[in-house]
């Protein structure tokens, strides 16, 4: 049963009311689900006592991966003027995590961590160079003592390498998606922003973060001091869960023209398998000329320049992180053949994909599975 969607707006409004389906049965299904809900994960319920959370950060994760996993406690804290969460900043060794961005958190080690309701793990790049197997296997002797456990953006990684998500629904950032489900095939991997799926919750990056902690303010203490919070931040397009993640920002496209937002979308959906440029034209109820016009206005180029342009983008993501064969990468990105491949990678990016994976590759979410820890 997909419990979340009972969760959408919080414990005031379930999606159930009595004009959707009126009498004892819609209060019973309503009761049900939420009961559901919480007894796969307590720490929902609504709650008074403060809560003692660990932040594992490892190095080169982004910073604002890590804001939007702490900065929404501390704002909820404030607003309720009174502490609702602890936080305690962990680091996989004895010296402080370095972000994306060169400064390092002053962090306790992971060995010390104890006495925990939640431990939430914020990760990004190099992520096989950390999950060691004595990582992995103090994740899982401190999984059982909480009642949460989070994954931000590649810390989903560490929690299905240590088999903790194995039977739930996951997500991970969509340039990964696809390998992790691959790499994890007992975990339910699922294009999201974020999940919750028993006491496991997950993002597919930083601004999912904020979308998944204003929910669980939300649940835990209240719509309204959720809502004080993301007003703290200035911040009104919270997401349910499970809503759909994006390749780009759908609703700026949209606010400029909605016809634009739906020709992009389109193509995307359409990388390996590119149509004419007049096909995408007569979907959104334009003429190739006026799709044309619309692309040059707005974003500077002709539709057909920013669709491959989609394309190879797609195709030196593939090149990067994964170890797929040439021939392979040109299908999935609608070029037909490497040679076709590598001619149009050259004009863009300056070299053949074969010398842009040798000097560029990084394999920032490659980690060890849980059976080798």
């Amino acid at each position: 049963m997909n419990t979340s969607r009972f969760m959408e707006r919080g414990m005031g409004s379930s999606v159930l009311t009595s004009s959707t389906m009126p009498g004892i049965a819609a209060v019973a299904i309503a009761i049900y689900a939420v009961v559901m809900t919480f007894c796969e994960a307590p720490f929902l319920l609504p709650a008074r006592a403060p809560a003692r959370i660990g932040i594992l950060v490892l190095d080169q994760c982004n910073t604002l991966s890590l804001a939007a996993t702490v900065d929404p406690l501390r704002a909820a804290n404030r607003r309720a003027g009174r502490p609702l969460y602890h936080w305690t900043f962990l680091s996989t060794g004895s010296t402080p995590p370095r972000l994306t961005a060169g400064f390092a958190v002053p962090a306790r080690p992971l060995a010390r961590a104890d006495d925990l309701d939640a431990l939430a793990i914020v990760a990004g790049f190099r992520i096989g160079q950390q999950a060691t197997p004595g990582v992995l296997g103090r994740i899982r002797q401190l999984a059982p003592r909480v009642d949460a456990l989070m994954g931000i953006d590649g810390g989903s990684w560490l929690l299905a390498a240590a088999g903790l998500l194995d039977g739930h629904r996951a997500t991970t950032h969509w340039e990964d998606l696809e390998e992790f489900a691959a790499r994890f095939p007992r975990v339910e991997a699922v294009d999201a922003r974020f999940v919750i799926s028993g006491r496991c919750m997950t993002t597919a990056g930083a601004a999912p973060c904020l979308d998944m902690m204003l929910h669980m303010l939300s649940l835990r203490h209240g719509h309204e001091l959720a809502l004080q919070v993301a007003g703290t931040f200035l911040y009104d397009q919270a997401r349910a869960p499970e809503a759909l993640q994006g390749r780009l920002p759908s609703g700026d496209l949209a606010r400029r023209d909605p016809r634009l937002a739906a020709a992009v979308e389109a193509m995307l959906a359409r990388l390996e398998d590119p149509v004419p440029v007049a096909t995408i034209a007569r979907r959104v109820g334009l003429s190739a000329k006026g799709l044309e016009g619309l692309f040059r206005r707005t974003l500077g180029v002709p539709p057909g320049t920013f669709w491959r342009n989609l394309r190879l983008d797609e195709a030196r993501r593939l090149v990067e992180e994964t170890a797929l064969g040439m021939r392979e990468i040109s299908l999935r990105t609608g070029f037909g053949s490497a040679a076709s491949l590598s001619r149009a990678f050259s004009r863009r990016f300056g070299m053949a994909p074969a010398s842009w994976r040798a000097q560029k590759r990084l394999g920032p979410r490659s980690v060890t599975t849980a059976s080798s820890g």
